[in-house]
């Protein structure tokens, strides 16, 4: 599977970064200028979504990590999509599980953001 990123505003200050195919060393450095461009420009949630992805590797948690400090430095979120649990083990083995959220779908990553900004 050839690799695809595509990145999609879905709110004031939400982008989801959908990712296919292999996010490694030589694909990696596209998920890092897609990802400080969306922050640069605003976002305050960002939803990684790897449900199309087949493979990453620690480059690709590296900048996760960096899209994740310069988030919280404006209060910001970095949260994932994911259901492959080939990817998901890679977070929890990395104990990355406790840093970013991990939703199975969009929707409900989507659906917990928008619940969390409403009002009480």
């Amino acid at each position: 599977m050839d690799f695809s990123i595509e990145t999609e505003q879905v709110g004031d200050a939400k982008h989801v970064i959908a990712l296919s195919g292999e996010v490694d060393l030589y694909t990696a450095p596209e998920l890092k200028t897609q990802m400080l461009e969306v922050i640069a420009n605003g976002a305050m949630d960002v939803i990684v979504d790897f449900t199309n992805t087949t493979f990453i590797d620690s480059t690709t948690l590296g900048v996760l990590v960096g899209g994740v400090k310069r988030l919280r430095e404006k209060d910001g979120r970095l949260s994932i999509v994911c259901s492959d649990r080939n990817i998901t083990k890679i977070f929890e083995i990395t104990g990355l599980d406790r840093v970013f959220t991990i939703y199975p779908t969009r929707g409900e990553a989507l659906e917990r953001l928008d619940s969390e900004e409403a009002p009480a």
